[in-house]
C-alpha cells in the first residue's frame, strides 16, 4: 500500500471544511472548559458538548461534537471521530474512525481506515491500517504494518515488523480471528485462518487458511492449509496440508503432507537403563506402568490364567506400505486373534476396536508359565533326588548284605572237613 493513501483524508476534510461558526470560542489555541484542550488549525472544530477531549494538530478531532475522553495528537488524527475514549497519536491515526470506541493508535496512519471497530490497539506506522468494520475489533498490532490488511478479523494479536520469510506479523490477515503472531513475518500470509499462534520470526509464515496451529521458533511450521499442528523449535515442522501433527526439536521436519504424526527429537539412540517404558492410551495420554503394592488391589496368584498363552498364534508379517514403506519383516501377534483368546490382552482404539496387543501382559503370563514349569521340574528333581537317596541306601544295604554273604561263605568254606584219601590195596 503506497504512502499517499495515508493522506487521502486530507482532500476529503478539505472539501468538508466550511466557514460555519466555530463551536469553540475563541478559536482553538489551548485549554477550554470541560477539560478540553485544542491546539492546531481546525482542531476540535465542531465540539459542542463533549468533555475530556484533547486535539493537537491540524484537523485533529475535527468532526467530534459530543464525544468524550478522546485524545488526538497529529494532523488529521481522529479527524472524523464521533465516539468516546479513543487515543490517536500520529498523522492520520484513526482518521476515519466514526463510532468505534476505546481504540488506541500510535504511529502514522495507524488504524486509519477503522470506522466502527472498537477496542483495537495499533502501535506502529500503518498498523491495522485497513481495519474498517464493526467486526474488526479487539485486535492488537505492534510493529510497522502489523495486521495491515485486516478488515473484519477480530481478537488478533500481531507483534513484529518485516522479518525472515516475509512481511510484518499477520500482514495479509483479512478475516482471520483469534490469531496471535509474535515476530517478524509471523503468520504474515494468513488470510482467514483462525485460532493460530505463531511465536518467532517467520513462524507459520506460509499459513493461509489453516486453523488452530501453534508454532514456536524461527520459521517453525511450514504450513499452508493444515490445521491443529504443533511445532516447537527452529525450522520444526515440514508439511503443507497435513493436520494433527506434532514436531518438537530443532529442524525436526517430519514428512511433508502427513497427518496425525508425532516427532520428538533427541530420544532415539539415548540410553536410560534405570527408567521405565512409556505407554500411550487411545486418548494420547503418556504414562508408565507402576508395580508398587501401593497402587494395586485384589492381588492374587495368576494360576491358570496364563494358560491362554498356549492358544495364541505367533505370526510373521509386514506392515502396509503407508505405515512402513520399507516393508521390513516383523514378528508378533494379531490383535483380533488375541481378542478371541483373552480380550484383556488387547489395546483398543477410541472406537473400541482391537488396536494392539499388551505384550507386557503376555510377558507376565510367560513368566507365570515358566515358574509353573520350573516348580514342576523342581518337584521332579526332588523326587529323583529322593529316589536316588533310597537307591543309594538300598545299594548300601545290598553291599552290606553282599559283604555279609561273602563273609559267611568264607567261613563256611573254612568249616568244611578236609577231603579224605582212600587207599586202594588191590
Amino acid at each position: 500500500m503506497k504512502i499517499f493513501r495515508v493522506f487521502i483524508a486530507f482532500t476529503f476534510v478539505g472539501f468538508a471544511l466550511s466557514q460555519a461558526a466555530q463551536a469553540v470560542v475563541p478559536p482553538p489555541d489551548g485549554g477550554y472548559p470541560n477539560f478540553t484542550t485544542a491546539e492546531g488549525d481546525h482542531a476540535l472544530q465542531h465540539l459542542t458538548g463533549g468533555i475530556g477531549n484533547t486535539g493537537i494538530g491540524t484537523f485533529s478531532l475535527f468532526s467530534v461534537s459530543n464525544g468524550n475522553f478522546n485524545t488526538a495528537v497529529g494532523a488529521a488524527s481522529l479527524g472524523l471521530n464521533q465516539a468516546d475514549s479513543n487515543t490517536a497519536i500520529g498523522t492520520a491515526a484513526l482518521l476515519f474512525n466514526i463510532t468505534g470506541t476505546e481504540n488506541t493508535a500510535i504511529g502514522t496512519a495507524a488504524l486509519e481506515l477503522n470506522d466502527s471497530g472498537g477496542f483495537n490497539t495499533a502501535v506502529g506506522a500503518f498498523a491495522l491500517f485497513n481495519s474498517n468494520t464493526s467486526n474488526g475489533s479487539r485486535n492488537t498490532a505492534i510493529g510497522r504494518k502489523a495486521l495491515f490488511n485486516n478488515t473484519t478479523g477480530d481478537e488478533n494479536t500481531a507483534v513484529g515488523t518485516s522479518g525472515f520469510g516475509g512481511g510484518p506479523a499477520l500482514f495479509h490477515n483479512t478475516m482471520g480471528r483469534f490469531n496471535t503472531a509474535v515476530g517478524g513475518a509471523a503468520l504474515s500470509n494468513n488470510i482467514d485462518g483462525n485460532d493460530n499462534t505463531a511465536v518467532g520470526s517467520g513462524a507459520l509464515n506460509s499459513n493461509v487458511h489453516g486453523n488452530e496451529n501453534a508454532a514456536v521458533g524461527l520459521n517453525a511450521l511450514v504450513n499452508a492449509t493444515g490445521s491443529n499442528n504443533v511445532a516447537l523449535g527452529s525450522n520444526a515442522g515440514n508439511q503443507i496440508v497435513g493436520s494433527d501433527n506434532v514436531y518438537i526439536g530443532f529442524n525436526m521436519q517430519g514428512t511433508a503432507g502427513e497427518s496425525n504424526a508425532c516427532y520428538i527429537k533427541s530420544i532415539f539412540g539415548q540410553t536410560n537403563n534405570l527408567g521405565a517404558a512409556v505407554f500411550i492410551d487411545a486418548n494420547n495420554k503418556l504414562g508408565t506402568l507402576t508395580s508398587s503394592k501401593r497402587f494395586k488391589e485384589d492381588i492374587k496368584p495368576m494360576d491358570k490364567t496364563s494358560e491362554a498363552l498356549f492358544s495364541l498364534i505367533p505370526v510373521s508379517f509386514r506392515y502396509k506400505k503407508e505405515i512402513d514403506p520399507a516393508g521390513a519383516s516383523q514378528l508378533g501377534l494379531v490383535a483380533e486373534d488375541v481378542e478371541k483368546v483373552n480380550p484383556d490382552l488387547i489395546v483398543r482404539d477410541k472406537q473400541g476396536r482391537p488396536y494392539s496387543v499388551r505384550y507386557d501382559q503376555v510377558n507376565a503370563m510367560l513368566l507365570n508359565e515358566f515358574l509353573k514349569e520350573h516348580r514342576k521340574v523342581e518337584e521332579q528333581e526332588s523326587k529323583i533326588e529322593q529316589q536316588e537317596a533310597r537307591i543309594a541306601h538300598q545299594q548300601k544295604q545290598i553291599d552290606a548284605l553282599s559283604a555279609g554273604l561273602q563273609k559267611v561263605s568264607a567261613q563256611l568254606e573254612l568249616s568244611k572237613p578236609a577231603p579224605e584219601t582212600v587207599l586202594n590195596n588191590r
